[in-house]
Order: structure tokens, then C-alpha cells, then sequence
């Protein structure tokens, strides 16, 4: 029997296929009897060696890009990429749902982003949304493949750590509107510059623009603004915490002792209307986040979301994912932002915690090294020994050995099990405590022991 030959031209017929099989899958330890297996490599394994036993466990077809061990077998279908046919398919699937997608990314906040966008829409939608952060070019199909005919719109979030990474995913998502939340100097090894972080990045804005599609601007951001004018973006939704001109959302903290409380409204320089004010009280950490905040109710605004209804959903989001958590244990007051670090991110979580109120309780920070910084790795680490120094916190635990290279008198740990032992015979209380680092330096661990 023949090995059937599909091309990426002939992605229709695949997407048939898929109609009657319509689940796809791709471990081969996950096989539901019927479904599609589809093998997707890595660097450290190829799906394609495992298509005959994904076969043997239930699917009804598999997808490969390399036969395995050169067997002919009608079930298996030969791609030349299955990456591309993966995301070729997800797109086709899209297609079948002519609904708005909001297309999500930037360097800082854009899960936070995403979640409180999701949160405001759902008041009044069906709302499909990316699950944790599955933003990247395998995990941005996997979210498109679960709309069905029962959602409203999607929000999709898109990330990237290389240049063209958007370009992919915005292909591949086909969003209708979209934001930026900012951006910062992060994945420099695999950009190659801030202004290559601008360029991906902006690759979003570049698919929105050419289709004539609107996207949402804080319009405090310089960088931002920048890239819009470059682009002479035909349609354009503002929001930020300035007084600027021809603004439709404004806000400003009112208060963060510790969880996030500001107010909002709507403003239009050019008609002269101004709204009233609108307070919420959060359950975030960190003024950092009313960008967050201002975005998901500029989206909620423009898809006629009443007011009253994007407050309780703002007022009701409780953060998760180790993503600005404050967490009171019988010990201490942990302050828990430990998925993600980069030197825009870090500056404004020390910042941010330099800032609270503990009513005298003594401050203490544990840090974990930031990645994929590359020649400006040292730099960077040291702009944080520096902030440190002037923030003047009571016990200062540095995690990693980048910040070895450093000028700092501050405590010095290898990993995170050397910081546990350390929690263990020292056993800090009555501390508030701020928990930052990269999902690498597994510092999430440390929440149970403080």
C-alpha cells in the first residue's frame, strides 16, 4: 500500500480529513481512538518515530514528514514540514469562524494582558482564550483548533524570542485587531538588539495595517507610538495613564498598599467629552499593571462592553501562574512574580515593591538571574545590583551565577536548592517577600517553604 503524498497546496483536502477525525494530537502517549496524530520534532525527539505506535494506540491517520523506518502504510501521510502543515491546517480551521480575534504580544504583561481581556469579554461573550502561555508556533495552533461554532471571539497571545516569530503566528492566527503591550529588552541573544525586539514585535502591527485592521496603543508608550506612526496605522484605539490628546481610555493609580486600586474613564480631546471616573480595586500587585488593566478595558469598550461589567470583571481577576501574586502564609507575605524575568520587567518589580507599604515589617527580595541577555547579559545584572543598592531592602538573596560577574556585596546562591537549604536552617519570618525570577531558576518552589 502507497504512502499517501499531501503538499501544503493541497491543505484543503487535509483540512477534509481533519473534518472526519476531528481531534488532533501530538504525543503519542495521548492517542483517542479516531484522532490524527501529528508529528512535530524537537531537540530532543522526532514524532516521526513514534507515528506507527500513535497508529497502533488509535489514531486513524498520522502525519509525518519522515516515514518511519521507510514503511509504507495507507494511514500515513507525508508532508514536507509538519510544523507548517500544522499551522496551515489551524489556520484553515480558523476560517471557518468568521469572528474577531484579538491578537496579543509584547515583551512584559501579555499573559496578564491576555487574562484580564478574556476576564472583560466573557462578561458578554462565549470567549475563546490561550490556555497558560501557549503563544508560541506550536501552541497558538493547539488554541485554534479548540474554536467551535459556540464562540464569539478568540484572544490569542503571541509570543516570540526570534526575529519573524510574529510574522508566523499573526499568519497563522489571522488576527482582526490587536495590541502591543510593550516593548523591553528581552531575548536580546536570539533579536540581536532592542530595535530587533521592536521589529518582531511590530510584525502585529505590520499584519493589521496592510488589512486595514485596528489595534490598541498606550499611547504613553514612546516606543509604541513610533512604531504606529512609522506604519501610518489607519485605525487606532489609544489608552494610557497621560492627559494626551485624542485619547479614548484614561486611568491613574489611586492607590497600591499592596494590591492595585486606580480609576478610569473615558476622554475624547477632540469632541471635548469626558466621562466619569471609574474606580476598581484590584487584586494585583503592581502599578505596572494599570497598562494591563487599561488595555482589557479598551477592548472591553470597543466591543461594547458595558462599564459596570468590565469593573466587576477587573475587581474579580485573581492572578495566577506565579505572575504578580501576593500570597500571606503563616510566615511571612510573599510577593510571587516567578515565571518570567527581563530587565524591563525586573526594573519594575523592585521598583514596584521598593513602593509598598509593610507597616514596618522588614523587606526582603530573592532574585533570580535573567536569560537569553546575551553580550549585555553582565550589563544588565549589574543595573539590577545597582537598583538594588539604592532600594535599601533589609536581606538581599541573589539566585544564578550571572550575578557573579557582578560588583555586589549581596548574597550569592548557585540554584535554587541551595536557597532552600538556606530557607530550611534559617527558617526567615515576619518578612515581606519578593519572589522574581525566569520559570528556569524554578524559584516557584520557594512558596511552600516561607
Amino acid at each position: 500500500m502507497a504512502v499517501f503524498q499531501i503538499s501544503n497546496m493541497d491543505i484543503k483536502e487535509l483540512y477534509q480529513l481533519y473534518q472526519q477525525h476531528p481531534c488532533i494530537t501530538t504525543d503519542s502517549r495521548n492517542c483517542p481512538e479516531g484522532s490524527i496524530f501529528l508529528a512535530l520534532k524537537g531537540e530532543k525527539f522526532d514524532g516521526n518515530q513514534y507515528a506507527l505506535q500513535a497508529l497502533e494506540k488509535g489514531c486513524s491517520y498520522a502525519i509525518v514528514d519522515n516515514s518511519p523506518l521507510s514503511t509504507l502504510n495507507s494511514k500515513l501521510i507525508k508532508v514536507p514540514d509538519t510544523l507548517q502543515t500544522f499551522k496551515d491546517l489551524a489556520r484553515e480551521h480558523r476560517r471557518q469562524f468568521q469572528i474577531p480575534i484579538v491578537g496579543i504580544t509584547g515583551t512584559n504583561g501579555k499573559t496578564t494582558t491576555k487574562e484580564l481581556v478574556a476576564a472583560v469579554l466573557q462578561t458578554q461573550y462565549n470567549v475563546l482564550y490561550t490556555e497558560g502561555n501557549f503563544n508560541n508556533d506550536v501552541g497558538v495552533p493547539k488554541t485554534l483548533f479548540r474554536l467551535n461554532e459556540e464562540h464569539d471571539i478568540a484572544v490569542v497571545e503571541m509570543g516570540a524570542s526570534h526575529p519573524g516569530d510574529i510574522k508566523t503566528l499573526v499568519e497563522t492566527a489571522e488576527p482582526t485587531c490587536g495590541l502591543i503591550t510593550n516593548v523591553g529588552r528581552a531575548h536580546l541573544q536570539g533579536f540581536g538588539s532592542f530595535e530587533g525586539v521592536c521589529k518582531t514585535k511590530g510584525e502585529l502591527y505590520d499584519f493589521l495595517c496592510h488589512r486595514d485592521l485596528p489595534v490598541f496603543v498606550n499611547r504613553d508608550n514612546e516606543h509604541l507610538m513610533r512604531m504606529v506612526a512609522e506604519r501610518h496605522m489607519p485605525d487606532v484605539y489609544y489608552y494610557g495613564q497621560s492627559d494626551a490628546a485624542d485619547i479614548l481610555i484614561r486611568g491613574e493609580v489611586t492607590a497600591c498598599d499592596p494590591f492595585l486600586r486606580f480609576r478610569w474613564r473615558e476622554q475624547d480631546h477632540d469632541t471635548g467629552y469626558t466621562g466619569p471616573w471609574m474606580e476598581v480595586q484590584t487584586q494585583l500587585i503592581g502599578a505596572y499593571n494599570v497598562d494591563n488593566m487599561l488595555a482589557a478595558i479598551t477592548v472591553g469598550y470597543v466591543n461594547n462592553v458595558p462599564f459596570d461589567d468590565i469593573n466587576r470583571a477587573l475587581s474579580s481577576y485573581t492572578p495566577k501562574n506565579n505572575r504578580s501574586q501576593m500570597t500571606v502564609t503563616e510566615k511571612n507575605h510573599l510577593v510571587v512574580d516567578a515565571y518570567n524575568a527581563n530587565p524591563t520587567s525586573m526594573k519594575a518589580a523592585i521598583d514596584n515593591f521598593r513602593l509598598i507599604n509593610t507597616g514596618g515589617a522588614p523587606k526582603m527580595v530573592i532574585l533570580g538571574q535573567m536569560g537569553e541577555l546575551g553580550d549585555v547579559s553582565s550589563e544588565e545584572h549589574q543595573h539590577v545590583i545597582d537598583q538594588l543598592r539604592q532600594a535599601c531592602f533589609d536581606e538581599v538573596w541573589l539566585v544564578g551565577d550571572e550575578y557573579l560577574q557582578t560588583d555586589s556585596r549581596f548574597r550569592h546562591f548557585a540554584n535554587v536548592e541551595d536557597v532552600k537549604t538556606a530557607i530550611g536552617s534559617e527558617h526567615p519570618e515576619h518578612f515581606y517577600i519578593l519572589i522574581k525570577g525566569s520559570n528556569s531558576n524554578r524559584l516557584f518552589e520557594l512558596p511552600e517553604l516561607l
